[in-house]
């Protein structure tokens, strides 16, 4: 299991991410924003799909609550918006932000690196599928 959190401005592009994953893993069904439930699980995918979203979270102590850990552990992925409102409380993982481009609104700039040593082994084969879908 993994924890991938995603940061950005409002409107960046954080749920047309998780969005666009989803379907390329499988999902079929319509993947939304969790702000109000704070976490969604989508079947479909060869692993347990999880969609949190921190933006409505009033107290780090919530974050427990939430046992995104658990969902992680159970052998899925938890991609998760608003990461940053956690300020490193989600562990080793991966961190995603996205940002938009100053010349182009339509745009995004996304940045990824990773946290624990966990990721570090993995970083060459994520390194090079990023630059084969983007084309670079």
């Amino acid at each position: 299991g993994d924890v991938v959190s995603l940061a950005g401005e409002m409107g960046a592009g954080k749920t047309f991410f998780v969005q666009a994953l989803a379907s390329a893993l499988g999902i079929t069904e319509p993947v939304t924003s969790p702000t109000f439930n704070l976490v969604h699980t989508y079947d479909g995918a060869k692993f347990p799909f999880h969609h949190a979203d921190l933006y409505r979270l009033e107290r780090t102590g919530e974050l427990a609550d939430l046992g995104l850990d658990d969902l992680a552990a159970q052998g899925g992925v938890v991609f998760v918006e608003w990461g940053d409102v956690a300020k490193g409380d989600l562990g080793a993982g991966l961190e995603i932000s996205i940002e938009h481009l100053a010349t182009n609104p339509d745009a995004r700039t996304i940045t990824i690196r990773w946290i624990g040593s966990r990721w570090e082994s993995r970083w060459d084969l994520l390194r090079r599928a990023v630059s084969y879908w983007s084309g670079s």
